[in-house]
């Protein structure tokens, strides 16, 4: 594929080691197919992620919305959805609607898989969608792949005949705002939509409520148009004692066992201040494993 061309607004250009760089506004994504049948692979990914901007905006007002209401009650915003891609994130943030959450928590996961999905074609071995470290990912029978694990060079090894096809990070450090004090928290899950939404929200109770030792700053001022509204997300967190360290992983900890037991992810690893919890079960490599 020819690089630095132009799809509807989105520009495309070849990446080292047969990778493509798709990117349109606010998405970045890195593609890559192994096999055969490579080149068309290639090219429904880019037909695919030329479509995925314009899709999202104009569901913008509805993706923004908490997906239940001050008395518990579902929105019903996923009849209202237009796009494929804008009702994915809708059920992904679903099971987790009994607490604040909006379809905004899954959008790079659900956009990593809905590229990758247009871009498989029989006659690959593997590819992947990454957006911006969340990533979809899809092997063929026998096939593994290596993933990135926080933001510290660890990796895992995702078997096809793992449960696994999606893999994101979130934390306070990320380009999205987050509410507490994770430094990261990678999630693995059946995609990466649903990976997405429960990094998020893992990282979100990784937290020292009223400690003096964290910078918070209403989303609004930052973004006005956040989702967030004016929650109060993490701009910065001071040294924190041994002892705070564990007190935040340990509630992360929690929600991550608590999501594990209700099917919603299949391992989360959780990074604070030096110290890390392995929750599930993950191959890791570089990482020696401890469940938290």
């Amino acid at each position: 594929m020819a690089a630095d061309s132009d799809v509807t607004g989105a520009q495309v250009s070849q990446l080292s080691g047969e990778r493509l760089h798709l990117h349109h506004g606010p998405i970045d994504i890195v593609f890559q197919a192994v096999g055969e049948r490579r080149d068309e692979a290639e090219r429904r990914a880019v037909a695919r992620f030329g479509t995925v901007l314009d899709e999202l905006v104009s569901d913008l007002p509805i993706l923004r919305r908490q997906c239940v209401d001050d008395q518990g009650h579902t929105s019903g915003a996923g009849q209202r959805l237009k796009g494929s891609i804008s009702q994915a994130m809708a059920e992904a943030v679903q099971p987790h609607a009994h607490r604040f959450v909006t379809p905004m928590a899954a959008v790079a996961g659900a956009v990593a898989d809905a590229v990758l999905e247009a871009a498989v074609v029989p006659g690959l071995s593997r590819a992947y969608a990454n957006n911006g470290g969340d990533a979809a990912l899809w092997l063929a029978p026998g096939e593994a792949m290596r993933v990135a694990i926080g933001r510290t060079g660890d990796r895992a090894v995702v078997r096809a005949d793992d449960p696994v096809r999606g893999v994101a990070t979130s934390g306070w450090r990320g380009r999205s705002h987050s509410l507490g004090v994770a430094d990261a928290v990678t999630v693995l899950a059946r995609d990466a939509a649903a990976a997405d939404v429960a990094a998020t929200l893992i990282a979100n109770a990784v937290d020292l409520p009223g400690s003096t030792k964290v910078t918070r700053i209403a989303a609004c001022e930052i973004d006005p148009d956040s989702d967030l509204r004016d929650r109060m997300v993490t701009r910065d967190v001071g040294l924190l004692s041994p002892e705070e360290i564990s007190e935040a992983l340990a509630q992360g900890v929690r929600e991550a066992h608590t999501m594990r037991r209700r099917g919603l992810i299949h391992a989360a690893v959780l990074y604070l201040g030096g110290r890390h919890a392995v929750i599930g079960g993950v191959s890791m490599l570089n990482l020696e494993t401890c469940d938290g």
